[in-house]
């Protein structure tokens, strides 16, 4: 039963961002600002990080699929971009200290790093006409201080969930 908490808790977390698209108020901010809750690619890269790094790697090709499939009009973006970072992450976390701050800050450059992928990619396949300015004052700077408030939120009970999944394997 245990080897399916990981799976079942990622899937949770992959269901869970779009019903906050639907719930949280637009009103909130004003109508031309984008926020995007990556709460998905911060698990991936937190389970990347404190777990198994196969594991992180592997669920990143997985659910950036399954994003493709459920989200986007084109197979591939997402299938290529979640386990690209997750690498990128998982190369910088050796020559940088584990402690939770420095986790959540390259948490938070691997969300850049998906955001603008995302959108040169879909900016290369004419998928969108914003400019580069705008999608940085419209959508990345909103979308990041977001993410960084939800992963100030998470990071220590993530942290803790995937230390207890390595001791669980015995990796």
């Amino acid at each position: 039963m245990r080897k399916f908490l990981l799976p079942l808790l990622l899937l949770f977390i992959f269901i869970s961002e779009s019903i906050f698209v639907e719930l949280f108020p637009v009103g909130l901010l004003d109508d031309a600002r984008i926020i995007v809750p990556r709460f998905l690619m911060i698990t991936l890269l937190f389970l990347t990080i404190y777990g198994p790094k196969k594991y992180g790697i592997i669920y990143s090709f997985i659910f950036g699929l399954l994003f493709d499939i459920v989200y986007t009009e084109i197979i591939g973006i997402y299938l290529f971009i979640f386990p690209l970072v997750s690498y990128i992450v998982s190369k910088l976390m050796k020559i940088l200290q584990t402690n939770i701050v420095i986790v959540s800050l390259v948490t938070i450059l691997g969300v850049i790093l998906l955001e603008m992928g995302v959108y040169e990619m879909n900016f290369l396949i004419h998928q969108t006409s914003m400019d580069f300015s705008s999608f940085v004052s419209l959508r990345l700077i909103p979308t990041v201080i977001f993410n960084l408030v939800i992963t100030c939120i998470v990071a220590y009970p993530l942290k803790k969930h995937f230390e207890n999944l390595v001791t669980s394997l015995d990796v």
